[in-house]
């Protein structure tokens, strides 16, 4: 029994199992106008593949080993002759193209030509890759216009007998190698070398996907094409040669950083095809010979362009040292997590042509080849370069292709990513020696659209003529008798709520609280709460919030860091004090709260916000959650977390009620639904981690505000559904807020939207450059 090729056993295996499909099917289609004898096509193809035997082989198993089985010439091979209309073509070719071969059974090979006018024809020639690669579309598509030419004019091809088949090939390649136990052969010498190089190579880039990866691909690919012009390619030409390297070297070290820029880290593999024809006797043999080989190329500490291509240069020369090992071995050896849904050890591939291409003669037809035929999308990203030269061999300009996987990409993702690309390498082109993130990759219209959408409406609040103590006085001259908090069943109107604070700020006052003063506040959830907090801010001082549920070292660490004037953990008695506003000047860069952090990474950090920020903070929240007087808020958030503020502040200037929920309903659903329906609550943030503790079908309609947490798609698509929904973000920082969604649909994962008034964000990559759209990167605020 002849054995398989390394190469072939693979596809052999996952054709087996299910996982292949029609992913390895190799289509050329070519459209013939003119006058076509079909029996001498027919004859054709079947003097090609009695030439080649490995079109004629079928794959068998015996004992769970499979073998090639190798047919007689003159075997009948698959010919459907199809009539079929323009319009249809494109259907009708990508349905033929889906065909699933059954290896055991079916040769590797079928043929279908498509009438689709009077002198017009469509002829898909579907090889599996198990029988071909490649380099062997040129060998194949000569010796069917040799037989062609001869069987049209009556006779037989005539060919040079050729010096070996595949399936001597495939014993060949295992003598070479040798018992790969032996430690002295060269697949073991080879593997040793490939183990090592490829120690710790990432299981999977992050590329700049459109949408999660599917748990098994569909191969669904498409493609989009892109030019560099002459000059361009002159430069390049010029700058392998002063660098010692290859146009292929510099196509790899210009992907490899393209996508370092787009997010994928400094460590990026680039899978490659090799011919693997290293014998001149198969040249002109159609077979399955090309080896895959992983470049791994290595764009940390910002290099230049130019360092960048001596790093790749060195890597290649090595592994083309090394490239006599399968691929499929190497798979094994390495053992990365295996995953149908990802290609192992690379998913990117580069390929690149500066040969002829493979073209058919046949006599009486003009030929041209029908674009739109792409092969299945074996990885998420496939590069395919090609240079053409003048009469003079001067560099005329460089065509290149991108296939993408239609799971992962969108179109406009995948012509983004060329943009980039040959932005790049026309930038490398003129500064070779300019670091990695100083080549220019995005269009001016890109960088204005990111600033764009970086900034917040402008808003007169930018710089606050009122603060927080000013703008609540004026809430109560227009509404002194409206109810401003309510606590289980105890209420204050916003009247008595300002004359308690009064009052507490003129006993904080005496007590030496002003500006630049912290008042720690550890009183339980009560107006009383809401009453301090007021007063505090009142009297010109700083309050730090300070939940009495906090364990005692935390307590006492945040009071030493603090190191507050005084600490309240009950209202003292304010009999005697004035009800009238102290008038305490406030600077808008005072300190208004102190929040200190959870301390997940650490200690506890304490963040000192200003009354700056704070009218900006409200004036865009009141609009944007759309708070009226007379609506009623939850306060939700416990006094440690500055949501608490912005629920506070929101609800009491925006002229609403602050609904204040017991510290014992916070986290049980029921009691909590119970409370927003009996206390008619228009508004609340809640946090996403509560949501599935909920009922959605027992709440009333209000406007539910998520954040502090990621929040998931399937719960927007819950709680959205009747409801206005908004997805807020932001550290405490910025005072409570940076952006803010529209209203959410029930589709997809949340935005945390755009910028809040008055504000800018960006997002940087590690070397502070924007990134561009759909890239991860830090936000700056």
């Amino acid at each position: 029994m002849i054995p398989l090729s390394f190469a072939q056993r693979r596809l052999w295996f996952l054709g087996r199992f299910g996982a292949a499909g029609s992913a390895y099917n190799m289509p050329s289609v070519i459209r013939l106008t003119g006058t076509l004898d079909v029996a001498s096509l027919k004859a054709a193809i079947a003097d090609v593949v009695d030439r080649h035997e490995v079109l004629r082989t079928l794959i068998g198993e015996e004992e769970g080993e499979p073998f090639q089985e190798v047919r007689p010439a003159g075997q009948p091979v698959p010919f459907d002759v199809l009539s079929c209309a323009e319009e249809e073509l494109a259907g009708r070719l990508a349905e033929a193209c889906r065909h699933v071969f059954d290896l055991a059974v079916e040769f590797p090979l079928r043929v279908t030509l498509f009438r689709v006018a009077d002198g017009q024809w469509v002829l898909l020639v579907l090889m599996h890759h198990i029988a071909s690669d490649g380099w062997s579309t040129a060998p194949f598509l000569s010796d069917l216009g040799q037989a062609y030419t001869a069987r049209s004019n009556g006779g037989v091809p005539v060919w040079e007998e050729l010096p070996v088949q595949y399936a001597d090939y495939t014993l060949w390649q295992r003598d070479l190698l040798g018992d790969p136990s032996d430690p002295e052969s060269l697949f073991a010498q080879q593997l040793e070398y490939w183990k090592d190089n490829l120690a710790g190579v990432p299981e999977e880039l992050a590329l700049p996907v459109d949408r999660q990866r599917p748990a098994e691909p569909s191969h669904d690919g498409a493609l989009t094409v892109f030019e560099l012009d002459a000059d361009t390619h002159a430069r390049l030409a010029a700058l392998a040669r002063s660098t010692s390297t290859s146009m292929f070297m510099v196509f790899q070290a210009a992907i490899a950083a393209t996508l370092t820029r787009l997010g994928a880290g400094s460590d990026i593999p680039i899978g490659i095809p090799i011919a693997g024809r290293t014998d001149d006797a198969l040249e002109d043999l159609v077979g399955f010979f090309v080896n895959t080989l992983v470049l791994r190329t290595d764009t940390s500490g910002n290099p230049t362009f130019r360092d960048l291509l001596g790093r790749v240069r060195d890597t290649d020369l090595a592994a083309y040292a090394h490239q006599d090992l399968p691929f499929e071995s190497l798979v094994e050896a390495v053992n990365p997590q295996r995953s149908l849904a990802r290609h192992p050890l690379f998913q990117v591939m580069l390929a690149y042509h500066n040969t002829s291409r493979a073209s058919l003669e046949l006599p009486g037809l003009e030929l041209e080849a029908v674009p739109g035929a792409e092969a299945a999308a074996l990885f998420d990203l496939a590069f395919n370069i090609a240079e053409s030269h003048d009469d003079d061999a001067l560099p005329a300009g460089i065509s290149g292709g991108l296939q993408y996987a239609t799971d992962l990409f969108d179109r406009t993702t995948a012509e983004r990513i060329t943009a980039y690309l040959t932005r790049l390498l026309t930038a490398a082109a003129e500064q070779p020696d300019s670091s990695l993130d100083t080549l220019e990759i995005l269009s001016s219209e890109e960088r204005i659209r990111l600033a764009e959408i970086g900034t917040g409406p402008s808003t007169p609040e930018a710089e606050p003529r009122l603060l927080l103590p000013a703008l609540f006085e004026g809430q109560v001259a227009g509404r002194p008798d409206a109810v401003a908090v309510t606590f289980e069943g105890v209420s204050l109107t916003y009247g008595e709520l300002n004359a308690r604070a009064n009052r507490l700020a003129h006993h904080l006052i005496a007590r030496g609280a002003g500006v630049e003063r912290t008042v720690a506040l550890m009183l339980p959830r009560s107006p009383d709460m809401v009453v301090a907090i007021l007063g505090v801010l009142k009297s010109g001082a700083a309050y730090l919030p300070v939940d009495p549920e906090y364990p005692a070292e935390r307590i006492a660490y945040m009071l030493e860091d603090a190191r507050p004037l005084l600490t309240l953990d009950a209202l003292p008695d304010l009999e005697g004090y004035p009800e009238t506003d102290p008038g305490v000047r406030i600077d808008p860069l005072h300190p208004a709260y102190t929040i200190y952090t959870s301390g997940s990474t650490g200690r506890p950090k304490g963040v000192l916000v200003t009354h700056k920020g704070i009218p900006n903070l409200v004036s865009s929240k009141i609009k944007g959650f759309g708070v009226s007087p007379g609506d009623r808020m939850l306060q939700f958030a416990s006094l440690g977390f500055d949501a608490a503020f912005m629920e506070i502040s929101v609800s009491l200037l925006a002229g609403a009620t602050l609904v204040l929920a017991p510290t014992d309903k916070l986290h049980d659903g029921e009691a909590l639904t119970e409370l927003l329906t009996r206390e008619r609550v228009t508004h609340a943030l809640i946090p996403p981690a509560l949501l599935p503790a909920l009922t959605p079908e027992l709440m009333p309609d209000f406007t539910l505000i998520v954040a502090g947490d990621a929040c998931s798609a399937d719960a927007v698509a819950t709680w959205s559904r009747g409801r206005r929904m908004i997805n807020a973000y932001g550290p405490s920082e910025y005072t409570v807020c940076v952006s803010m969604s529209s209203p959410l649909e029930g589709t997809g994962k949340p935005p945390i939207g755009v910028p809040v008034g008055n504000t800018r964000v960006y997002v940087l990559d590690g070397s502070l450059s924007v990134v561009p759209v759909g890239v991860a990167g830090e936000l700056y605020v």
